[in-house]
């Protein structure tokens, strides 16, 4: 099954999760209240979500004057992409790792962490720029946040039902009601990190493409699993809900591709992104004859 159809197929199941708790609790007028709070939600969050991403994490703007290399180079591969120019940020942490947030593309932004700078090569942060590119190309910083308001929105509506909706003429009464907190906000859990898994291969995928090299993002993936299991993210340990936004899983790396994993298992990334070397290799677009010239500081 290809990515976006699976994709589609998730979130439509996380809708009829959503839809059907609404009714449990209120019939079909709980349905549509339901609906109704999920679509404010989501305006909001369609709004807001990246300023407060980048709040969260302490991202600071820069530009060609504060970090020229960096900045260059997420404009040279924005280019070759044929996309907007997204705005760059960099957070001041030693674990490498970065994210993509924004609405659409042209409301964008990439953030990459000073450890991601420090530890990588000029490819691999390519690479790892590229990715993120790709999740802005394919709309994922979007279809991230809706659901992730969407999940949200299916938690605060089961605890509502243990205000307000054990009663005896609702099937299972209490029992009932007990069970649809526990279960509704872990079905829309794993909905949701599938969902996350799945944008994150195609990411891979797309932006292999176009960096022009999946070894350089598969070294890169290596190197950032590596460093992340032994240095904290102290922004994302403060604030677990934005982890799935990161390349690599910021918290803890996971063995395997986990039902409650937000983010793939790296050697299966790895592995995909290596079949892809029969792809047409092209460099990056560059200005100066290199990749990233590091030339002036970083950030």
């Amino acid at each position: 099954m290809g990515g976006y159809a699976k994709t589609f197929m998730l979130m439509a199941a996380l809708t009829a999760l959503f839809m059907g708790l609404g009714a449990m609790l209120g019939g079909t007028s709980g349905a549509l209240i339901a609906l109704a709070i999920a679509a404010a939600m989501n305006v909001l969050a369609y709004w807001n979500s990246d300023k407060a991403v980048l709040s969260m994490t302490g991202a600071k703007a820069v530009d060609e004057a504060s970090a020229p290399g960096l900045v260059r180079m997420v404009n040279r591969l924005a280019d070759g992409a044929g996309m907007p120019r997204p705005k760059v940020y960099v957070i001041d942490t030693d674990q490498p790792n970065a994210f993509a947030t924004g609405r659409n593309p042209e409301n964008a932004a990439v953030a990459a962490t000073t450890g991601l700078l420090r530890r990588l090569t000029d490819q691999e942060v390519a690479a790892v720029m590229a990715h993120e590119l790709a999740h802005i190309r394919n709309r994922d910083t979007l279809i991230m946040t809706v659901t992730a308001t969407f999940a949200g929105a299916i938690s605060m509506l089961a605890n509502f039902a243990l205000f307000f909706g054990g009663s005896r003429e609702r099937p299972g009464g209490m029992i009932g009601t007990i069970a649809l907190m526990i279960l509704a906000p872990l079905a829309a859990a794993l909905v949701q990190m599938a969902i996350s898994r799945s944008r994150e291969y195609e990411a891979d995928r797309v932006g292999a493409e176009i960096c022009g090299n999946p070894s350089w993002l598969a070294d890169a993936l290596r190197k950032i699993e590596a460093f992340a299991k032994g240095i904290d993210n102290n922004a994302a340990e403060r604030n677990p809900a934005i982890a799935h936004m990161f390349i690599i899983n910021p918290l803890h790396a996971h063995a395997h591709d986990k039902l409650f994993s937000t983010h793939p298992n790296t050697a299966n990334r790895i592995a995909a992104l290596e079949a892809m070397r029969g792809v047409a290799r092209s460099s990056v677009p560059r200005a100066g004859g290199q990749v990233a010239p590091k030339s002036g500081p970083w950030a």
